[in-house]
């Protein structure tokens, strides 16, 4: 494992060539660990229902909200991510969290890229689950205000579920329609299940992880 700060000499092609001539652009940041058919299939929904000229995958480097779990080095990430978008139009992936040094918190990360592409609309992509937990995000009422809030959940998901969860200000961007809601098809997949498949030595379910990514987590024995 790399030791903190290491992952800054990080640095893969040019960041203008991410975003390039886009003007409505996905986020979506994740610490991918390994990445999945999960990480894939909602988003490629999202980008298609929003009208999306691209979406930017951001591998983080420590997730502030996990500080006691252990993950795949960053870089290791970051290659898995990359060789995931390969064959993805529109899908591209950053390095920018992984130069920080630090733990990355999105609404920073939102305002760097609106610092640097001030044309461009930035959408927000988020699951079910990290929606219904926004409010304990640092400065979550910034991050609402400054981007638009695209939610990914499964079909039958009505977010009335846990609208009496939600803090009223979030809650009045739900009633007032200011936050998207996209079903996308169901992926029955979890991250840890997929790491303790591979830890044994096993296969993964068909089309759960793409194949260059497989043989990439192969090569170097990630998580044996």
């Amino acid at each position: 494992m790399r030791g903190p700060g290491e992952d800054r000499e990080l640095r893969v092609g040019d960041p203008d060539a991410v975003v390039g001539d886009a003007r409505r652009v996905g986020l979506f940041g994740g610490s991918f660990d390994p990445i999945h058919a999960g990480h894939l299939v909602p988003v490629r929904q999202a980008r298609e229902r929003l009208a999306l000229d691209r979406v930017i995958y951001l591998p983080t480097a420590r997730p502030p909200h996990k500080p006691k779990q252990h993950f795949a080095p960053a870089h290791a990430r970051f290659c898995m991510v990359e060789l995931a978008l390969l064959g993805e139009e529109g899908l591209y992936a950053s390095a920018h969290e992984l130069t920080l040094g630090r733990p990355a918190y999105t609404v920073e990360t939102v305002e760097a890229f609106q610092r640097r592409w001030p044309g461009v609309r930035f959408h927000l992509l988020v699951g079910s689950d990290s929606f219904a937990e926004l409010a304990t995000w640092r400065r979550w009422q910034d991050l609402a205000a400054q981007v638009r809030l695209a939610v990914m959940a499964r079909p039958g998901w009505q977010p009335g579920r846990i609208r009496p969860r939600l803090p009223d200000e979030l809650g009045r961007l739900v009633d007032a329609g200011e936050i998207d809601f996209v079903l996308h098809d169901p992926v029955d997949l979890s991250a840890t299940e997929l790491r303790r498949i591979l830890a044994r030595g096993e296969d993964p379910p068909p089309g759960a992880v793409p194949a260059p990514v497989l043989d990439y987590i192969r090569k170097y024995s990630l998580y044996r």
